[in-house]
């Protein structure tokens, strides 16, 4: 094992990045990545090779050009964020070893709850053999055999289409705009797989979670109505390029109750008045 140290530019928390103290992640072609972060904070890396670290920093959001402290300073005042920004201003979204596994996890997490489309995310990798899913592993698996572990049957059709099709490594390679417009001419991919591919695949902090059913809930408790996914993409107008981190933040304020005006139990009582109205 080999073993590196690096100082992260900018505000970090690997503990508040991972909600644990340390990352314990499996590696393409085998072997394990380790990571922790030190009270000089610095974060010590282990990985079977000089390839395994370099892949340990970006997805553990460790290089240079992650640092987000252009976003805590202009944000850290901001009426719908400030408050997550002050409580968390170390966190950073994680990354997948593989763009494919991103890819997986957006077609698995769609219009499903969270916990579940997890479920279903291990199910489909342990059928493919690795603990770190490759795009050849996922395009050898027939639509059928996707539908038996759980996906839906559109779902699973665009999956295997996507992981035959494209090249989906390197997209790491490509501008923003090339990868928006590509993964967007996809029939079953949309501005939420957007953003959980680009987050947790691309690491790129610009295209936001919306539409989620938390920012759903979120959005009409602050209306006091409820309102349809595709009206959430306002919340993250005001963000520009670093909308896709915001929608991170807005999350953990959510769920940790930080967001002004709107709470789970409003958002519950809203639900159950629109239904009663319809």
């Amino acid at each position: 094992m080999l073993q590196a140290s690096v100082t992260p530019v900018g505000p970090y928390s690997l503990r508040v990045s991972a909600r644990r103290h340390e990352v314990r992640t499996p590696l393409p072609g085998g072997g394990e990545g380790v990571a922790w972060q030190l009270r000089d904070r610095s974060v010590v890396l282990r990985a079977p090779d000089e390839q395994g670290l370099e892949l340990l920093r970006f997805m553990l959001a460790l290089r240079p050009e992650d640092d987000t402290a252009g976003f805590v300073r202009r944000f850290r005042r901001d009426p719908l964020l400030g408050r997550a920004v002050g409580a968390f201003p170390g966190l950073r979204p994680l990354r997948l070893p593989t763009v494919a596994q991103a890819v997986l996890r957006a077609f698995c997490g769609q219009l499903i709850e969270a916990k579940e489309a997890r479920r279903l995310e291990r199910r489909i990798i342990r059928r493919c053999g690795e603990a770190t899913p490759t795009r050849a592993a996922l395009a050898a698996l027939a639509p059928a055999e996707l539908r038996r572990l759980g996906l839906a049957q559109s779902r699973s059709t665009c999956l295997v289409r996507v992981c035959r099709g494209l090249d989906l490594e390197r997209l790491r390679e490509l501008p923003p705009d090339a990868v928006e417009r590509r993964l967007l001419r996809e029939p079953g991919l949309g501005p939420w797989s957007l953003g959980t591919i680009g987050l947790e695949g691309l690491g790129c902090y610009r295209w936001p979670l919306t539409r989620d059913l938390s920012f759903v809930k979120l959005l009409s408790a602050r209306e006091g109505r409820w309102v349809e996914p595709e009206e959430t993409d306002a919340l993250f107008e005001p963000y520009e390029e670093w909308a896709g981190l915001a929608s991170v933040y807005l999350l953990r304020a959510w769920s940790a109750g930080l967001v002004p005006g709107a709470d789970a139990d409003r958002a519950r009582a809203v639900r159950v008045a629109s239904r009663r109205a319809a």
